[in-house]
């Protein structure tokens, strides 16, 4: 069902008010500058993307620092094919290795090496400081406790459950 705007009917799109649009673009803005920060940082100290660290880290948090491709991609909310061509790059790099899924011939695991581990050790504390100090630092712990809720929001909206969900892991 849409919502009309008051004199408009129900086939009126409903426009961004004017402190609407303030806060879409503050988020924007936000959130553009926030990923390229990192993504610097990231390449700067260890020679890698932002999404290949959080690949890093998901499997490093896994037990024994292993997880199914699916899963993985679900975890990052990447696509299948962006997953791979990622895990391809951090294989030629010798972060990552994969293997059969034991439990299923038609899955793979990726499976972070010694070597992603000790690189993923030595990036972490420079990727703290830089998102410490570009979000958690400008934010009082209220600001931040808020956040959490509204970013969970968000996320929960835009991840329906059941069949004929366009969700990126599933494409």
């Amino acid at each position: 069902m849409t919502t009309a705007l008051p004199g408009g009917d129900e086939h009126t799109p409903r426009w961004l008010t004017d402190d609407e649009q303030r806060v879409w673009r503050a988020y924007l803005h936000a959130t553009t500058l926030f990923e390229d920060h990192l993504d610097r940082q990231l390449q700067r100290d260890a020679g890698m993307p932002h999404i290949y660290y959080g690949l890093l880290v998901q499997l490093s948090q896994a037990p024994h620092h292993s997880k199914r491709m699916t899963e993985l991609a679900i975890d990052a909310k990447i696509t299948r094919s962006r997953l791979s061509h990622a895990v391809a790059r951090l294989e030629k790099k010798g972060w990552v290795r994969r293997e059969e899924c034991p439990s299923d011939k038609r899955g793979q695991n990726a499976v972070l090496t010694a070597e992603g581990f000790a690189v993923l050790r030595k990036a972490a504390p420079g990727h703290v400081a830089a998102v410490r100090q570009a979000m958690f630092d400008r934010l009082s712990p209220e600001q931040v406790r808020q956040l959490g809720e509204i970013m969970g929001i968000m996320a929960e909206g835009l991840q329906p459950q059941g069949s004929g969900a366009d969700l990126p892991w599933l494409r």
